[in-house]
């Protein structure tokens, strides 16, 4: 996962999609910038989406609308440099192998941030399904 050193939340790489680029080939991209981790593209599979739908945080007559794609996949045994944005290297983000458990509790304790807290109970949710399912099995080995 990625963390924000700053506020001390956890979040699955990602962001926008690019004019011409496929939800997938956004994960890969991103993954790379955030992360430094480099998908292995025959490895992607779809896990879900979560579709957002919500009020404003400044304007109730505007509804904010955003789907978020989430992928199962494999990454290179190497790590390269992060390519991150002006607010993402504010943020101190840093690739993060961190229990889940850890991560929920994390995002369900930020308590500043200029961020909606949706964005990080949707983030403890993904993860609480992922480790319901069986597809995270975490060791301390």
């Amino acid at each position: 996962m990625i963390r924000s050193l700053k506020y001390d939340y956890y979040k699955f790489p990602g962001g926008g999609i690019e004019n011409g680029e496929s939800p997938v080939e956004a994960m890969i991209r991103e993954t790379q910038e955030e992360a430094g981790l480099i998908v292995i593209p025959e490895t992607v599979r779809e896990f879900g989406y979560v579709h957002r739908v919500q009020k404003s945080d400044t304007d109730p007559t505007e509804r904010f609308v955003q789907d978020n794609y989430y992928y199962l996949c494999k990454a290179k045994d190497i790590v390269t440099a992060q390519r991150l944005d002006d607010y993402e290297a504010e943020e101190s983000y840093r690739l993060a192998f961190v229990d889940p458990e850890t991560a929920i509790k994390a995002n369900r304790s930020v308590k500043e941030s200029p961020y909606n807290p949706m964005m990080f109970e949707r983030e403890a949710r993904v993860l609480e399904m992922l480790m319901a399912e069986g597809v995270i099995k975490w060791t301390t080995e």
